[in-house]
């Protein structure tokens, strides 16, 4: 029954010469469509050259003292771009690059701005700025140019960078390797020569006089010797003189020092413990204002708490100032003489006035620990704050009373002690002073005949001495710059050791020579590239594809073949009619009369089951299917020439996808009619921006990622990018795989799904016909 009606299927299709033109445009019009778009964009990215890009440059150029040469990268670009054929650059102002780029006349514009060199040049200057092309950009003209002209900026950015690094870079190696020529000239080995003999006349005259002034160091050394002996002889008469002079000036630094301290002490601590009373009375006012706040903001309240903690834990310093300055005090005390009544009975006052200082910084602590502890309870427990509060307030009266047991101290013990004791050492102080005059005048007398010519003459020699030292240092560094300059000179001239065996250092100057020698001899050009551009990208291609035409291939074949599937199920008749069904049947030119309407399954009673039907019509289908795939396949590979590293692979894609893509379109329109046919289009419609045939799917929306692999384009797409570029393992198989899967839903459709809406399909195509329209 299927060969039957595919048979007459056959036979009609070739009766006449239109119906066979017909058939082969059915072919055809799938091939074209894709031969079409495959072409047009065989190498779109190599014809950039014909977008026209604007460039104005507005760059007045750079010039400073430090750099006298005038630098304008504005005009270093230009003629970079002259030279470049990635695009189709127009050098024009910057009002008509803006407005050309306004009108459509160009895709983009490139504007240097006035100051790009200055801005460039900053970076030697701690001001740095950061040098900006202004870019402008139509992007309505087209969708894909704004990319193309964004790459062709970017590159113009690139160049920019490398160009400066570059010239930069020459610069110095040029500098360097100028030296470096300059210094083995003739002209540079006379001055080495002259310099040399300077120096070396230079050294032998600091020498020498360091020698004279040695000689005078030693005239003057005898002359103090008869001066050392006439002063031992008054040494002597005033040995004793000078023992009691520096025993009173001892007793008098001592005494002075107690004083001065004793005068600084009294004061700070009786402005300090007024001030520290003081503090306590406000701190006091402001625990109660805190506590009383609790039943309304118990947070402000704990904030006014923890400040007064801070507050005192922060003013526990000034105990640790007052108790050092008494420490300094005790420390003049203990400078007096052992014999002095007063000295034992002001220590021991000083030392109990320190322990009460003491015991109030202990009792401030514990204060600050209160207040601390009841900011955190005061927003807790409103009793346990009341009792925190009592406690705080008897804290501060016991505070309070430590300071005034260390005034009262203070007042009644140590502050009597130290006034007396001042007094005493105020007399001493006047006593010593006089007796300090008079035997200093004694003691200049006996000194002047002998003391100042010793000190004059040691100092001389001293002088002298350093002087001499000096002469030999410089010399030496003189003879030591010589060494050099020889060293470095026979380093040139290839003589590595310098006469001298080869010592380090000049086979460390010559190594250093060397290197530099190297490095000015190298090529400019190319070391200043390599510093421009360090790091070169080493493209590696895995399964390459010759061109974007055939990068595209896939997805425009699997595209135009499924185009054809639509177009089939257009021009042919899915359905078979009963004059038809009666001529397989052999029942002549129509069906016997049966109870219902026609349509598909009516013959079943005769033999032709509704399989028959769907399988005998398909044929014709499925042929012009296949002739299809493979004439867009051959064409692909043979006609324009698309990569196809394993063609028969790729020609079995095609045959692959033709079967599926019409066994597909085909079931929807035997099942559902028209509205199969519309079915058919959206699923395209669908695949053409979820297949990932031209974005790769991980740049889709979330939704066609999720669609990606229920769709059949995908897979027939990669099974034929593995035909075309290689496979990776069983790759090649499992895409044609799950193509060929999408046949178990369409059979199950098209043989057994239908049948139970085949009434209702036949009733909806009465209706649309009946209205005369559709």
């Amino acid at each position: 029954m299927i060969w039957g009606i595919f048979k007459r299927d056959m036979c009609h299709a070739t009766r006449n010469v239109i119906a066979v033109i017909v058939s082969m445009g059915l072919v055809v019009v799938p091939a074209l469509y894709a031969w079409f778009n495959i072409a047009a964009s065989w190498d779109p990215y190599g014809n950039t050259k014909a977008l026209k890009v604007a460039v104005a440059n507005n760059d007045k150029g750079y010039k400073s003292d430090l750099i006298p040469v005038r630098v304008n990268v504005g005009e270093t670009i230009i003629s970079t771009l002259h030279a470049n054929d990635q695009l189709d650059w127009q050098f024009v102002k910057s009002d008509k690059a803006i407005d050309g780029v306004k009108s459509g006349e160009y895709y983009a514009a490139i504007v240097i701005p006035k100051g790009f060199s200055a801005d460039m040049m900053t970076l030697f200057s701690p001001d740095i700025k950061h040098a900006q092309l202004k870019y402008y950009l139509n992007e309505k003209i087209n969708p894909i140019a704004p990319h193309i002209t964004d790459q062709g900026a970017t590159t113009v950015v690139n160049t920019i960078d490398k160009t400066f690094a570059k010239t930069i870079a020459q610069v110095g190696l040029d500098l360097a390797s100028s030296i470096l020529h300059y210094s083995q000239s003739p002209q540079m080995a006379e001055y080495m020569r002259n310099l040399n003999g300077n120096l070396t006349t230079m050294a032998d005259t600091l020498s020498g006089a360091s020698q004279q002034v040695t000689s005078y160091s030693q005239l003057l050394g005898s002359a103090n010797d008869i001066v050392d002996s006439t002063g031992k002889l008054l040494a002597s008469a005033t040995k004793a003189g000078k023992q009691a002079q520096n025993a009173l000036k001892q007793g008098k630094s001592g005494a002075t020092s107690f004083t001065s301290a004793g005068a600084n002490v009294t004061s700070s601590v009786n402005t300090a413990l007024d001030q520290v009373s003081g503090a306590f009375d406000q701190v006091a006012a402001k625990v109660n204002k805190a506590f009383d706040a609790i039943g309304k903001d118990s947070d402000t309240a704990a904030s006014q708490l923890a400040t007064l903690s801070e507050q005192i834990s922060s003013g526990e310093s000034l105990y640790d100032t007052y108790i050092t300055s008494l420490n300094h005090m005790r420390e003049s005390v203990e400078q007096l003489p052992d014999s002095d009544s007063a000295k034992q009975a002001l220590l021991e006052a000083i030392d109990r006035e320190i322990t009460l200082l003491e015991a109030a910084k202990g009792d401030s602590q514990k204060l600050a620990q209160q207040l601390k502890d009841a900011s955190t309870q005061v927003t807790q427990d409103t009793a346990a704050a009341e009792r925190s509060r009592k406690e705080i307030l008897n804290r501060i009266t016991s505070a309070k009373q430590s300071i005034s047991n260390v005034r009262d101290d203070y007042a009644t013990n140590v502050k009597p002690k130290i006034d007396a004791l001042a007094s005493t050492v105020s007399t001493l102080i006047s006593q010593t002073d006089s007796m300090i005059t008079q035997l200093s005048g004694t003691a200049d007398d006996l000194d002047d005949v002998t003391g100042d010519a010793g000190t004059n003459v040691t100092s001389i020699r001293s002088t002298l001495g350093a002087i001499a030292k000096k002469l030999d240092s410089s010399a030496a560094t003189v003879k030591e710059l010589i060494t050099k300059l020889e060293t470095g000179g026979n380093a040139g001239d290839g003589n590595s050791d310098g006469g001298n065996g080869g010592n380090d250092a000049s086979s460390s100057d010559s190594g250093e020579s060397d290197e530099l020698r190297a490095l000015a001899t190298a090529n400019a050009s190319t070391l200043s590239t390599l510093i421009s551009a360090p790091v070169a990208l080493h493209r590696v291609s895995v399964y390459p594809i010759a061109n974007y035409g055939s990068a595209m291939a896939p997805f425009y074949t699997i595209l135009s073949i499924w185009v054809g599937a639509i177009i089939l199920c257009a021009m042919l008749k899915v359905t078979i009619s009963d004059r038809e069904k009666a001529h397989v049947l052999g029942l002549g030119d129509t069906l016997p009369r049966i109870p219902g309407p026609s349509g598909p399954g009516n013959a079943s009673r005769w033999g032709l089951r509704l399989d028959h039907e769907y399988f005998g019509r398909y044929a014709i289908f499925a042929l012009l299917a296949l002739l299809q795939g493979t004439l867009v396949c051959l064409g692909d590979t043979y006609f324009l020439g698309v990569q196809a590293n394993h063609a028969l692979q790729f020609l079995a894609v095609g045959w692959l996808a033709a079967l599926v893509f019409s066994n597909i379109v085909y079931t929807l329109t035997v099942s559902f009619g028209d509205i199969g046919k519309a079915v058919a289009v959206v699923l395209l419609v669908m695949q053409v921006a979820g297949s990932g045939g031209t974005f790769p799917i991980e740049t889709l929306p979330k939704f066609f990622q999720m669609l990606y692999p229920f769709l059949p384009f995908p897979h027939a797409i990669d099974a034929m990018h593995a035909a075309m570029a290689g496979s990776y393992g069983n790759e090649y198989l499992l895409d044609m795989v799950y193509l060929a899967l999408f046949l178990i839903p369409s059979l199950l459709l098209g043989l057994v799904l239908r049948k139970p809406v085949i009434r209702l399909n036949n009733w909806v195509s009465r209706n649309l016909a009946s209205t005369k329209v559709m």
